[in-house]
């Protein structure tokens, strides 16, 4: 049996999502096992997910995967680099994944992996600082760069899904990992587009209450449909904003907060004491330099309270969501190899170590955030992570915690 996996977020899943599955394992041919690695209840856009972990997780069990894993909210709110990197490791270290499917717009590996030996070159680095110390982002630095050294090909830094799919190589390699990366060509709408398969357009038509059940299967559609009605969904964070901005008024200092620098400490702090809004911080904190979807991953840490330290420290569990039978048995077989402890249990994790016990604490704070903004008053009671066990899919079509 081959071994898969994909990094994703699932935000939510929709035929996109199980046309990637459905491609990889044609792509691969025979039997084949598939490993999500997801974001939590936080997602890398710097925002709340629209339905909780589990019940995207059970999304994908339904559509085509066989195992979900937790991407901690200390990684999915960070950087295409930061998130590829700990999505990488994860993967590398269960010790049974043998290939890495993304999605990509271009569709051609071998285009990708010449562009990241290129962009990893000494000549690169050093064009890359030269645009940064001009004051631009990142991303304008890297792109401004492709165009000096790649000629055409650096087209390809104009689409987000060959960005992180280049992320996603450099990580492997920078491990040296023998897991091999392929990429299906991505096709419908654009990765935050309002048409064919797209999250953005689905979680409008969520927002203004329709489920648009035609760009989902049909278990997927089930699943969002029995969260809409226990009032776990559509969450947003408009639902928890007094909150949100309660914890930012009441913060010190943005020091230790992941993405700050240069100035950004500073903003934040006058801003948000002084706006009433998220929106209006952001706007007033934004500057050519930085990216909203940067300084929103910034806000977000801030709320949560996650730090460079929590950041700079690779994932030290691998945290089960989800699996049908097939990743029961992936588990057992990485049982024996992995060099994670996988997490099954939450309070297992108290067996683990310091860095283990301090991950799964502010996961379970975040979570304890992330439920005030249920449209439910109910459904809001803390401690949920601590008593929510993976969903497990039974032999047959059922589903249980």
């Amino acid at each position: 049996m081959k071994t898969v996996g994909i990094i994703c977020e699932y935000n939510p899943f929709h035929l996109g999502h199980a046309g990637h599955i459905e491609k990889t394992k044609l792509a691969l041919g025979g039997d084949v096992a598939v490993i999500c690695v997801m974001s939590g209840n936080f997602v890398q856009r710097g925002d709340f997910a629209i339905f909780n972990k589990h019940a995207r997780a059970k999304m994908a069990i339904e559509s085509g995967a066989d195992l979900v894993i937790e991407l901690p909210v200390s990684h999915s709110l960070q950087s295409a680099e930061h998130f590829a990197q700990a999505g990488v490791h994860i993967l590398e270290q269960l010790g049974v994944c043998e290939y890495l499917s993304f999605g990509s717009e271009s569709g051609d590996i071998n285009m990708l992996c010449d562009c990241v030996n290129v962009m990893t070159s000494e000549r690169a680095q050093l064009i890359i600082k030269k645009w940064l110390d001009k004051g631009v982002s990142y991303a304008t630095a890297q792109q401004r760069t492709a165009d000096e050294i790649l000629d055409k090909k650096s087209k390809i830094f104009n689409t987000p899904n060959n960005v992180l799919g280049i992320e996603y190589i450099k990580a492997i390699n920078s491990i040296g990992s023998k897991m091999q990366p392929f990429t299906i060509t991505r096709t419908g709408g654009e990765h935050d587009s309002d048409f064919g398969y797209s999250g953005s357009g689905l979680r409008k038509s969520f927002f203004s209450g329709n489920i648009p059940s035609d760009l989902m299967t049909k278990s997927t559609t089930t699943i969002c449909m029995e969260e809409l009605s226990a009032g776990r969904g559509p969450v947003s964070f408009q639902n928890a904003e007094l909150a949100m901005l309660s914890r930012l008024r009441m913060r010190g200092n943005y020091a230790d907060v992941p993405g700050i620098s240069e100035g950004l400490e500073s903003r934040f702090l006058k801003y948000a004491s002084t706006e009433s809004s998220i929106i209006r911080i952001l706007e007033k904190v934004k500057t050519k330099r930085y990216t909203m979807a940067r300084l929103r991953r910034i806000l977000m840490c801030a709320v949560l309270g996650v730090t460079t330290f929590n950041a700079n420290r690779l994932p030290s569990y691998a945290r089960v969501l989800a699996a049908n039978p097939k990743g029961v048995m992936i588990l057992g077989k990485a049982g024996k190899r992995t060099k994670l402890p996988i997490l099954t249990k939450p309070a297992a994790v108290y067996k683990l170590d310091e860095s283990a016990i301090l991950t799964f604490e502010l996961e379970a704070k975040a979570t304890d955030f992330y439920t005030l903004a249920y449209p439910n008053e109910e459904e809001r009671k803390g401690g949920q992570e601590w008593r929510k066990s993976p969903v497990i899919r039974d032999q047959g079509t059922g589903t249980r915690d």
